[in-house]
């Protein structure tokens, strides 16, 4: 099967490939073309996944290309944008078609799950990585930056934490548990699903906000740079699962929640007379924090002490002893 046959038979078929809202032209030519309704702003971003960096290798293809997606996806939550559509770029050892199919179930999967249209993309032959761009829409003026919090706001998350970084030992087979405590935790590593209602109920309430990738304390960090403010985080604030707790215990818990990465949540700073409406709204906004005169970002526990530890979460080429 050549390159161009492969598009055609598992992904320019696919539903999510046959056009939606916002796109006026999709796979077929050389180029998309996305219709953006007046006043609103295109919101792109791009991620690259690389087989044994960010997925194990071999991985379940369904999963994978619901992860490959969602992780993608979830930049335009954060954005507050609306979703419009994504193109893939697809490097494969080999053609395989018992992998192929999954993988594009999976990836339609979350395509028709997010609202988001496959427009394009590219195939070519190597190690196996996948390359996602996602496009939203926002209206003018109104996307969630990273660079707005201010002294005196709250520093917020949009769901538990952790559960992605507490997975990782099921993943890679190192560790096994019981399907109730296993289940929540795979789940949120292999689907993790893209908040897109709780960005766009953000815009003109959030003061800065980003999805939470590398983990709570590395990511608040490119808010507390851009904003030029210290963010200080209460340990004992932490969202925790039933299910991480009895997998990791508390202290492995709160570990994965501040430096694991994975969680696809996202973190805000909320001025205060915004909290009450949204949580009376159903959005599952969880003070851990709050943001102050200064720079950098602490931890601190119950006490009031300072404990920010040496690791905040994950960095690619970071040089280790």
């Amino acid at each position: 099967m050549g390159e161009f046959e492969l598009i055609r038979h598992f992904f320019a078929a696919a539903p999510c490939a046959q056009g939606g809202d916002g796109v006026a032209l999709g796979i077929g030519d050389d180029c998309a073309l996305l219709a953006l309704p007046a006043g609103q702003q295109l919101a792109v971003s791009t991620d690259t996944l690389v087989a044994g960096v960010h997925f194990p290798d071999p991985a379940d293809p369904l999963l994978l290309g619901q992860r490959a997606l969602a992780v993608a996806a979830s930049d335009l939550a954060a954005m507050g944008a609306s979703p419009l559509g994504f193109t893939l770029a697809l490097t494969l050892p080999s053609v395989a078609e018992g992998w192929l199919q999954p993988f594009a179930e999976g990836l339609n999967r979350m395509a028709r799950q997010c609202g988001l249209s496959l427009i394009g993309g590219d195939t070519t032959r190597g190690p196996l990585s996948l390359t996602v761009t996602v496009f939203g829409a926002v209206p003018a003026g109104q996307a969630l930056l990273r660079s707005g919090a201010q002294p005196g706001d709250l520093l917020c998350v949009g769901g538990v934490l952790g559960d992605a970084a507490g997975a990782l030992p099921l993943v890679l087979g190192q560790a096994q548990a019981p399907a109730a405590v296993a289940g929540p935790l795979l789940a949120h590593y292999w689907s993790p699903p893209p908040q897109f209602g709780l960005g766009q109920a953000l815009r003109g309430r959030a003061t800065a906000a980003m999805d939470i990738s590398d983990g709570l304390l590395a990511d608040c960090g490119h808010i507390a740079s851009a904003s030029r403010v210290a963010l200080a985080l209460q340990l004992e604030a932490l969202p925790l699962s039933p299910a991480l707790l009895a997998f990791c215990g508390h202290h492995g818990a709160q570990n994965a929640a501040l430096t694991g990465g994975d969680d696809y949540v996202l973190v805000f700073s909320l001025p205060r007379q915004h909290l009450a409406s949204l949580q009376a709204d159903g959005w599952p906004v969880h003070v851990v924090g709050q943001v102050a005169v200064g720079q950098g970002v602490s931890l601190l526990d119950g006490a009031g002490r300072d404990i920010t530890p040496a690791v905040r979460g994950y960095q690619h080429f970071r040089e280790t002893p």
